[in-house]
């Protein structure tokens, strides 16, 4: 099995926290987005992973230290590490081609822009699975369309008229990816564009019209990450089923003088609590430092300092400074309030 993740984006929406990490680098509940789901797809396929395949954007932002820590966590799981690059951003359909000499074999596709939190079994009789989530405001999704059979033989994006209630959240499972790859290729060389792009439905929807079977996969959870506010909501969720799955998220490195800790936290080694209250909902990256602030519901990345604060739904970047009144904040790296 292989594992392929689109990643060439840069993550707008979350600005200002991608202005110098790309988004799936970001940390969400302690550990950066895309390592996340790697690992929670790798746990839901229990089988080997062969090779998970990255496709990165420009050098200059995807550079070599985010090279190394994708390279470190395929070898992680006992994979080989593979990195391809979409210098051009052409659409999901052009940045999975750029991958192409991965494709063959079943592969999971998964764009690192979400997380999940699933339990099925991955259907031995369809072709191709795509998974998705079952949600109350389906016009505002992608959906798919079902037979009687319960096989996927349409995909409708934003339906005016209810088809289904099932969203598609952007992976996939494909038992010979190599037949997505040959369609894809069709729709490239073909020139097929939506939306200014080549997409990977027009690869899908010729696979559905030669006869290839595509099931669903539902997942329990489905977690964006695409702007300050939701990553927020997700960095909650994520830290109750850490904790809930017995792992431990306060690092014993930590320095906690005076203060409180409210479960479900995370924080790294190397932070240091000073005469503060913190959580529950919060995550710390390492070597940040709080003194006499109350923090909750909020994300505070690495090597900042936060003095005399009340936050709520916040978010520091790294090496950020601050020290204020304000509550609801969102600052990137290397700011400075004070």
């Amino acid at each position: 099995m292989k594992i392929i993740v689109p990643m060439a984006g840069r993550g707008s929406r979350l600005r200002p926290h991608t202005l110098t990490v790309p988004k799936p680098l970001v940390p969400v509940a302690g550990e950066p987005i895309v390592h996340r789901l790697v690992k929670d797809i790798a746990r839901l396929l229990e089988e080997p992973i062969e090779e998970i395949a990255f496709i990165l954007g420009d050098p200059a932002f995807f550079g070599d230290e985010v090279v190394e820590s994708l390279r470190a966590l395929a070898r992680s799981l006992g994979a080989k590490p593979s990195i391809y690059r979409q210098l051009d951003p052409k659409g999901t359909g052009h940045a999975i081609m750029c991958a192409e000499p991965s494709l063959s074999g079943p592969a999971v596709i998964a764009y690192a822009d979400t997380l999940i939190r699933a339990s099925f079994q991955l259907d031995q009789d369809a072709d191709s699975v795509i998974w998705t989530k079952k949600v109350p405001n389906p016009q505002a999704y992608g959906v798919v369309n079902l037979n009687q059979r319960e096989e996927i033989v349409e995909l409708v994006e934003k339906p005016q008229e209810f088809v289904s209630d099932q969203a598609v959240i952007g992976i996939y499972y494909f038992k010979e990816v190599s037949e997505l790859r040959d369609e894809l290729r069709y729709v490239l060389e073909n020139d097929i564009i939506h939306g200014g792009e080549y997409q990977i439905n027009d690869g899908i929807k010729r696979m559905m019209a030669a006869g290839k079977v595509f099931k669903t996969g539902t997942v329990d959870e489905w977690m964006d990450c695409g702007n300050k506010d939701v990553t927020i909501e997700t960095n909650s969720k994520m830290l109750a089923f850490r904790q809930a799955d017995g792992e431990e998220l306060v690092s014993d490195k930590a320095i906690n003088h005076l203060s409180q800790v409210i479960p479900p936290c995370y924080i790294a080694e190397g932070v240091l609590l000073e005469n503060s209250v913190v959580g529950p909902n919060v995550s710390i990256g390492p070597n940040t430092k709080i003194y006499d602030s109350h923090v909750k519901n909020s994300i505070i990345q690495s090597s900042s300092t936060v003095k005399n604060a009340t936050l709520d739904q916040a978010m520091i970047g790294n090496h950020a400074y601050f020290d204020g009144n304000f509550t609801r904040i969102s600052i990137g790296d290397y700011s400075k309030l004070e």
